[in-house]
């Protein structure tokens, strides 16, 4: 059967393409990240020819370190997710002794033993991708991609050993890297790929940044029993996120013990004998174990040579695509983080399926970024899909219909913990779409990812409300929030009120 791919923009069958020009492979990606893995198993199924390589495995990243399964897999999504497991597990204790359970004796945490486990689960991860890219019938190569043409990768072994590859289509899934604030004495602190593998549990740890890895890492920490110092510029964290929200997961945070320093940044630290010395902008001092930089990811594509070759990259060093993923250089695509438009790991699934789709499948995709749900593993974790209250105003040319719902969950009325759970739906006034909601309380994502459906086939709030729910628990109440807490006129500013 002929198998159709895109040549210089124009769909044809393989003969005629093997008939112009023969290469290595039809599809060479660099970078076996969830993007890279699942283009590369996509396009393969589609017939192509396919070739991915990547840097050799370790958990803790470097230029020439890296690994199958990329960011998410080894140092991002899922170790992070064994981190707020074993964290959520001390409010469990406490919240245990009004429910009956008796915790006479003294509990130990065994951060080593935690450490050791979450190891051994992305070394399995790693060698499931492995099999899968094998059982797809993807060449893998071990060793840093450079790109020396628009048809041609250099790959270096780690014996430094150098092997050129050609391909019809080159796709960069590289992905980004944590970066490092440019103060004297940053060499002392660590990113989220060292704090997911530290030998030791600090005791007092100082956190730069207010978005959701340094969220997250707060609630990690505290929960493990670590004195948490969290340094912002903003008033409050999770710049981008509904406002409202945001002072939801602020006052959770700091309900739970961890230390807010809205508006204040660090400017230097330094080794003592007794640990960090970390100094403000405001002028103050704090010792801290440990110096978490959480402030943001910048593309990986420094060593991939792309200028030399013309491909086009923003100030970032993001690169630049179309909506189909296509780089300035017409053979050469991207997908994922490194082209910094919407940096989460579904959505590289989802750029990695169309881009196969597009070139090897005959069937032109672009993605799609409208509904797309996202959760901050905080405790507890806040998930929003669609509009923000703020983002809705602005778009939105009729009034803006706002629901909430603040409530003290189930759970805690017998716990006696002071944590109120928080949903919020935005509608649009004139047709009663659904345009965005959001939850901070347990089992938000769970539930978010329900919403997202009903949002993506365009639910109404005549919908919602007309939809019966499931008593007792906290999802219902997304279907119960019938009382509305306000209309905001079109191109009005939002008022919060909880």
């Amino acid at each position: 059967m002929a198998r159709k791919m895109l040549i210089d923009g124009e769909l044809s069958s393989s003969a005629v393409a093997e008939g112009e020009q023969n290469y290595d492979f039809d599809l060479f990606v660099v970078g076996a990240g969830s993007g890279g893995v699942r283009a590369s198993r996509t396009s393969a199924g589609f017939g192509a020819k396919v070739a991915i390589c990547e840097l050799p495995f370790h958990p803790i990243s470097s230029e020439v370190i890296g690994g199958v399964g990329g960011t998410c897999v080894i140092r991002g999504c899922v170790p992070k997710k064994i981190l707020v497991y074993a964290a959520s597990f001390r409010g469990e204790f406490e919240d245990a002794r009004n429910f009956g359970w008796e915790l006479n004796e003294q509990i130990d945490f065994n951060w080593k033993k935690l450490l050791h486990n979450k190891t051994q689960e992305i070394i399995r991860l790693n060698g499931v991708y492995k099999r899968l890219l094998s059982s797809a019938g993807v060449t893998m190569l071990e060793g840093e991609g450079k790109i020396i043409g628009a048809h041609a990768v250099e790959v270096t072994k780690p014996d430094g050993s150098k092997q050129q590859y050609s391909a019809r289509h080159i796709l960069i899934a590289t992905g980004s890297r944590a970066q490092r604030v440019n103060i004297p004495g940053k060499e002392l602190a660590i990113t989220s790929d060292e704090a997911l593998s530290l030998d030791e549990l600090p005791k007092h740890a100082v956190i730069l940044g207010g978005g959701y890895i340094a969220v997250e890492f707060a609630s990690i920490w505290r929960g493990m029993g670590v004195t948490v110092d969290l340094f912002y510029r903003k008033e409050l964290p999770l710049r981008g996120f509904d406002d409202e929200m945001r002072a939801v997961v602020a006052r959770n945070l700091e309900g739970r013990g961890i230390k807010l320093h809205r508006g204040t940044n660090l400017s230097e630290l330094s080794k003592t004998e007794d640990g960090i010395r970390v100094l403000t902008d405001h002028g103050d001092e704090i010792m801290a174990d440990v110096v978490l930089f959480a402030a943001g990811r910048s593309p990986n594509t420094k060593r991939l040579n792309l200028e030399a070759v013309g491909v086009e990259v923003d100030k970032t060093g993001a690169i630049k695509v179309d909506g189909y993923s296509q780089s300035s250089i017409p053979s050469i695509w991207a997908v994922g983080d490194v082209t910094n438009r919407m940096n989460l790991t579904p959505v590289a699934l989802m750029e990695g399926t169309c881009f196969a789709k597009t070139v090897f499948g005959g069937q032109p995709t672009k993605p799609d970024y409208n509904f797309v749900p996202c959760a901050v593993f905080c405790i507890p974790p806040l998930s929003v899909v669609g509009l923000s209250e703020q983002q809705a105003i602005e778009q939105t040319k009729s009034d803006v219909l706002v629901y909430t719902s603040m409530f003290n969950p189930m759970k805690n009325t017998i716990s006696g913990r002071q944590e109120k759970t928080v949903m919020k739906v935005v509608v649009d006034s004139e047709t009663d779409k659904v345009l965005g909601a959001s939850m901070c309380g347990p089992d938000a994502p769970e539930i978010m990812q329900g919403i997202a459906v009903a949002l993506k086939c365009g639910a109404t709030k005549s919908q919602f409300d007309s939809t019966v729910g499931i008593h007792p628990s906290a999802a219902e109440e997304f279907v119960t929030m019938r009382s509305l807490t306000r209309r905001v006129a079109a191109g009005d500013k939002p008022k919060m009120k909880l």
